[in-house]
């Protein structure tokens, strides 16, 4: 959808007509709560936590759309919303299922039996890997090995500099490299070594979000 589009739903959400805001709101959640809840479900792992999330991003939406400014667009700004509440509900449950992600056990056991990933044996250990991330970085490499975000949104979504997450998709992707390469012998690791380099190559200042 373009943003002209997008800026007409905004618009729409402000009417002042219950009917007409509720219309818009209808039309919002159909464009984008597909592409949100795959983001999310990438970050949380879990079909249910994944659902909880998706619905309080759109309640938050739902009731801060009178306050939304336009600084950034639409999609940015429904993407900062899904990933900040995605990073909440990691904290909250890091004393259970997220404890045990430091060895890849909770994660894997969501991958076979919630069906996240139901490609090839590379697939599902590049997602048991990418699950021992920290959560931040989790959600770096999500917005852009799968989503492929450029960085510049991510930026925006993440509210931090290009440099930083270029630093931070690097040493995420060494790290999720490594992890496949002891799950999986003689994986192909092509697309994700080639945007490795180009983040290496302008890291800027090498700083990361870790």
């Amino acid at each position: 959808m373009s943003q002209t589009d997008d800026i007409q739903l905004i618009e729409r959400l402000r009417a002042p007509d219950p009917g007409e805001r509720e219309a818009a709101f209808v039309q919002l959640v159909d464009r984008y709560s597909q592409r949100i809840y795959w983001t999310v479900r990438k970050i949380v792992v879990s079909h249910h936590d994944a659902d909880d999330v998706v619905q309080n991003v759109f309640l938050k939406v739902w009731s801060s759309a009178a306050s939304f400014r336009g600084e950034s667009g639409l999609f940015t700004w429904l993407y900062r919303i899904a990933v900040n509440e995605s990073l909440s509900l990691i904290r909250s449950r890091r004393s259970s299922l997220f404890a045990s992600l430091d060895d890849g056990s909770g994660f894997a056991r969501i991958v076979g039996s919630e069906g996240l990933f139901d490609g090839d044996a590379i697939e599902k250990a590049l997602a048991r890997a990418v699950g021992r991330l920290p959560a931040k970085q989790r959600a770096v490499f999500t917005l852009r090995y799968w989503d492929e975000m450029p960085y510049e949104q991510m930026s925006a979504v993440l509210d931090t500099s290009v440099g930083a997450l270029k630093a931070s998709y690097h040493h995420a992707a060494a790290k999720v490299e490594q992890w496949v390469r002891r799950d999986v012998s003689g994986a192909d690791f092509s697309s994700l070594t080639d945007d490795v380099e180009d983040a290496a190559a302008g890291s800027g200042d090498g700083s990361g979000v870790k």
